[in-house]
Order: C-alpha cells, then sequence, then structure tokens
C-alpha cells in the first residue's frame, strides 16, 4: 500500500483525561516517525476527546480520532482500531501508559531484521496511579535477560503457554498487521476480563516466527480499582463463570481454525485445563454466606442464553453449584489440624 507508514499505534480511549496527554506526549517524542496514531473513543463522557483534539496539529495528519456509535468495551475498541489501521505493524497501547522514545524504533527494527509476526518485549515498567513509583516486571521463565526467537509450534505451547511464560498484555508485543487480519485475530468481544489473555493465545497458536526481546519500553500503570471492591461475592462468582465458559468457548474455536491442532490434537485439552484454572477457584470457592440455591439461582441468571442461543442454564449453574457442594461436604470433613497423622505417627516413632 502507497504511502502506508510502518507502525500504527492503536489507542482504545475511555475517560482518560487525567493521562491522554502525557500518553500522546510519550508517543510524539519517538526516534522513530514513520508511524501513525489511531485513537477509537469509546464514548467517553470526559474531556478525553477534546485534549486528544489539540494534538491534531502536533501530530502533523499522523494522528486520527474515531468514535464508536456507543460504549462497546475494550475488546470491540481495539478491533476498530485494527480495522482502521494501514501500518505494516500494529501495537496496542493503553489510553494511560506510557512509552519510551525509542520504543517504536526498537520494536520496529527487530521485527523487520528476523522478518518476525510478533515482537514480544519480556520486561516492562509497572507504575504506579500517580506515576510517582515506577518497578521493573519480567516476564516468568529461562528467556529473562535473553533474546529468543522461535518458531516451534510445539516448543511454544509446552514450555512457554502452559507455564504462563509470557506476558499477555498486548502492549507487550508489536504485531504484523496483515498476520493478524489473514489469521482473524480479534479481540473476544464476549469477554469482560482476560480477553487480552485469549487474544494472545491466537497470537501464540498463529504465528510462525516470534522473538522474544529482553526490553523494558513501555510503562503500564497500575489502576487501585479491583472487582473484589466494586463486586459483591456472589457478582464476582458470576463474572468469573462467565469469563470461563466464553474463554473456553472463544478458544476452542480458535483451535478448531488453527493448522497446528489438526496434526496435534493432544494439546488441546491441557489447553482448555489451563485456562479453566484462571479462573474455577473462585468460581467453586467455598463461601458460607452463599447457599448453594443461591448460587445456582444467581448462575442460571447468567447463562440463560449462550452464543448460539441455546439455552445453557441447566448444564452449567448445576455443574458449578455441585462442585460446590461437594467442596462443602469435603471442608466438614477434614481431620483437625491438631490430630496427628498415622504417617507421622510412623516417622516420629522411628526418631526414637
Amino acid at each position: 500500500m502507497a504511502n502506508a507508514p510502518a507502525v500504527s499505534v492503536i489507542i482504545p480511549m475511555f475517560n482518560a483525561e487525567k493521562y491522554i496527554a502525557e500518553c500522546l506526549d510519550s508517543v510524539l517524542a519517538q526516534t522513530f516517525q514513520d508511524f501513525e496514531v489511531i485513537i477509537v473513543n469509546d464514548c467517553a463522557t470526559d474531556g478525553s476527546r477534546q485534549i486528544a483534539e489539540s494534538y491534531l496539529e502536533k501530530f502533523g495528519g499522523r494522528l486520527k480520532i474515531y468514535d464508536n456509535e456507543s460504549n462497546l468495551g475494550i475488546s470491540s475498541t481495539r478491533n476498530n482500531g485494527l480495522l482502521r489501521a494501514q501500518g505494516e505493524y500494529v501495537f496496542f497501547m493503553d489510553d494511560d501508559d506510557l512509552i519510551l522514545a525509542s520504543a517504536l524504533e526498537e520494536l520496529y527494527g527487530k521485527a523487520k531484521h528476523f522478518n518476525v509476526d510478533v515482537v514480544n518485549f519480556t520486561e516492562a515498567y509497572s507504575m504506579s496511579e500517580d506515576g510517582k513509583e515506577v518497578t521493573r516486571k519480567f516476564s516468568v521463565g529461562k528467556i529473562k535477560g535473553k533474546y529468543l526467537l522461535e518458531s516451534n509450534m510445539e516448543w511454544r505451547i509446552k514450555n512457554f503457554l502452559l507455564h504462563d511464560r509470557f506476558g499477555w498484555a498486548p502492549w507487550r508485543k508489536m504485531s504484523r498487521r496483515e498476520f493478524l487480519l489473514e489469521n482473524k485475530i480479534f479481540f473476544p468481544v464476549k469477554l469482560k476480563r482476560v480477553e487480552d489473555v485469549m487474544w494472545t493465545h491466537a497470537l501464540l497458536f498463529f504465528a510462525k516466527k516470534i522473538i522474544h526481546v529482553p526490553r523494558a519500553v513501555y510503562f503500564h500503570r497500575s489502576s487501585l480499582v479491583s472487582e473484589s471492591v466494586t463486586m459483591s461475592r456472589l457478582e464476582r462468582i458470576n463474572f468469573r463463570a462467565g469469563a470461563l465458559v466464553h474463554a473456553m468457548e472463544w478458544i476452542d474455536k480458535i483451535m478448531d481454525r488453527a493448522p497446528f491442532f489438526e496434526k496435534n490434537p493432544k494439546y488441546r485439552y491441557p489447553i482448555l485445563k489451563h485456562i479453566a484454572k484462571r479462573f474455577f477457584k473462585i468460581v467453586t470457592h467455598i463461601d458460607s454466606h452463599i447457599s448453594p440455591r443461591d448460587m445456582y439461582d444467581s448462575l442460571r441468571e447468567e447463562f440463560k442464553e449462550n452464543s448460539d442461543g441455546c439455552n445453557a442454564s441447566v448444564a452449567v449453574p448445576v455443574l458449578f453449584t455441585l462442585i460446590n457442594e461437594y467442596q462443602r461436604k469435603l471442608a466438614k470433613h477434614k481431620p483437625e489440624k491438631h490430630l496427628v497423622s498415622t504417617q507421622e505417627q510412623l516417622v516420629g516413632f522411628d526418631k526414637n
């Protein structure tokens, strides 16, 4: 495409008037200038859009602002940005975060030099909400401090995905735009949680080559708001249960499309099991203040209808509630902590 930029920086924006100027300043200061910025305004109710508009002239035509017709959430907003982008590579930013001045130059340079679908940086900075405290964060695993170019899908799944040795956030990656579009790698719109984790799974399933770069070029602002504060216990159970079911459905469909799983179906179950572990404990965790009947009624309301229009209110709520009931029964029959087991008695006897 003639005159297409090398990189599209995609920023979904919602009520970020406190931070969007600082975010855009960090992009404006880049040493690499062959980029465009795509801001998708998700119906912000504060002054975010007006502040973003004030930067149009500063970017000299490289900043474009689009508006969702209604509030769609982070996944749809990112997807809309991807569809608007023209760059060879795309880079997703959050509207309250910052990047180093050399970030785009480093990431794009590695992408072109190694001719990869995805550049993943294994380090990042975590920044407090007020920006006064900054700590360096590393991805888990043996790649810490090392460059790694890999193209073996089986190795990637066994060593990265199933051991969480990967930074799941989309702002940790620069991806080839055509690679994303050709493989229909979009963010799952039904998920209100871990949509970035699911999207990254799709990257891992389809990317032919990934370069892992041991650099921290991104400052992620930590929010002080958590679901434990804003939600009741029952609401959190519903929230996590919904995320679990929708995530499993979404990943299963992605694996149906990925050529790797046609020849390696044995990895489907371990991957789904790994995803389930992320949510399962809080969904079925014992809570004496919530009766099994209340839990069932709440989950039944949550799963009235699934994505295919079929009634899912029987199987899912019953299974979750049944597991919860069994956990309650097992908890009642646990031995008292002060009682010594037979094995412990024998070990003590041998020492004497």
